[in-house]
């Protein structure tokens, strides 16, 4: 559904893509993370068409991204990072004017409206104005005017950026239905902890390019996690020791004659995978697909 290849954007001598390069599979969550300045957004810009690149191409379902225009723009929702609503129209006035710039008309248009405020625990304050809403509402309705139309991909760039845990709980519940509908996903966060709870795929951007993508579980595979362990004797301080054969240091401090009173495995995780990739050159060559 989504295929970019070798996409470049140049803003004075800085690159902010180079050599940019992903792809998201109708059914598809693509967690898209990295640092501030990494190229998420820029990307996200030239695939709504908001930015133009300076090399490489975007297809959305087979269309190419700038020379087809508003037919490819036809099959994206966006919820962008900043928030794009009207604040003196309501919630419901703000989510049925997206769906009328999709196409969605009468009572198709009204049905899917309360169907999308009602997903999100949008009802009680539909007809509230939304400046009136809290931070946590307004990211819902940001993301219903994104999902009403039901498009075939959809791009969500730090959705849950400040949200209290119910405004989180609905996105993410919302998201994994659209996949489970068959939509691709495209979904940015620096909340590591929501991409395992999506069941996303990974792509990590450092320096303008996709520089690993997996799994989970094929990323994170060849990295140490951490062996703690606490003793008998009160006097002995905790051990921690980063490690990628838990079983085999244990089994060398046991060698020791030393006691343990507990002893705690920690697999390596996200954090783990987003530390070492975003600094580490050599980490990068090797995890890199």
């Amino acid at each position: 559904m989504l295929v970019a290849e070798g996409l470049v954007k140049r803003y004075g001598g800085r690159n902010a893509l180079d050599g940019f390069d992903l792809t998201v599979a109708p059914g598809e969550i693509a967690g898209l993370i990295g640092h501030n300045g990494a190229g998420k957004t820029t990307f996200v810009e030239i695939v709504t068409g908001l930015v133009r690149p300076d090399a490489g191409r975007v297809r959305v379902g087979g269309l190419d991204a700038v020379r087809a225009g508003r037919a490819a723009r036809g099959l994206l929702g966006v919820a962008p990072q900043e928030m794009a609503l009207y604040h003196r129209a309501t919630a419901r006035e703000n989510v049925r004017l997206f769906a009328g710039l999709a196409g969605l008309r009468g009572r198709a248009r009204e049905t899917r409206v309360a169907d999308i405020l009602g997903e999100l625990m949008l009802t009680d304050v539909a007809d509230e104005p939304t400046g009136a809403l809290s931070g946590g509402q307004r990211r819902r309705v940001q993301a219903a005017t994104a999902m009403v139309a039901a498009p075939p991909l959809l791009l969500l760039d730090e959705p849950t950026a400040g949200a209290d845990p119910d405004t989180r709980t609905a996105l993410l519940a919302a998201v994994k239905a659209r996949a489970a509908a068959g939509a691709a996903v495209l979904y940015t966060t620096h909340y590591l902890p929501e991409l395992a709870d999506l069941g996303a795929t990974l792509a990590l951007a450092r320096a303008g390019r996709v520089v690993a993508r997996g799994t989970q579980r094929e990323l994170t595979g060849g990295l140490p996690g951490e062996l703690r362990v606490t003793f008998a004797d009160p006097a002995e301080p905790e051990l921690r020791l980063r490690t990628r054969d838990p079983g085999a240091d244990l089994a060398a401090l046991l060698a020791t004659g030393r006691t343990p009173a507990t002893v705690d495995v920690r697999r390596p995780d996200l954090d783990d995978l987003y530390r070492s990739l975003a600094t580490d050159p050599e980490t990068d060559r090797a995890a890199a697909c």
